[in-house]
């Protein structure tokens, strides 16, 4: 008798603890495309951008390089970190983006990474 009431014990958890359990996918909505004649500005929406994903953790003074608080943003990445040339390959671009395996700590928001995209395509400006 006492088998059998373990046996039960053993079932109604592993069924309770089995269903209990979910995933959900996260799936970021579809952004319409971002105006290449609206003028992006760094300190108003690129380096809010270092805050918002968590880069601080990071890179802050005396942290990791680059320095990405919002007073040092500018400075530590450009030029060092852009390629007006082929901006795709610009390492603030491509490090950090959420479909790159080069950066596992944190990673952009696609459209995070598409903003910064466009702002160096604009020249990277200090605006």
């Amino acid at each position: 008798m006492r088998t059998k009431q373990l046996f039960i014990l053993l079932v109604t958890s592993v069924a309770i603890l089995l269903s209990s359990c979910q995933y959900e996918f996260v799936v970021e909505p579809e952004l319409p495309p971002i105006d290449p004649t609206v003028d992006i500005k760094f300190a108003t929406e690129i380096a809010p951008l270092f805050e918002s994903n968590q880069c601080l953790a990071c890179h802050k003074t005396g942290g990791t390089a680059p320095d990405l608080t919002a007073d040092k943003a500018y400075a530590s990445i450009v030029p060092a970190l852009i390629n007006s040339a082929d901006p795709e390959t610009s390492l603030i671009y491509w490090y950090p983006h959420p479909d790159a395996s080069t950066h596992n700590f944190k990673k952009y928001k696609k459209a995070d990474a598409e903003l910064i995209l466009a702002w160096i395509k604009q020249g990277a400006k200090n605006n």
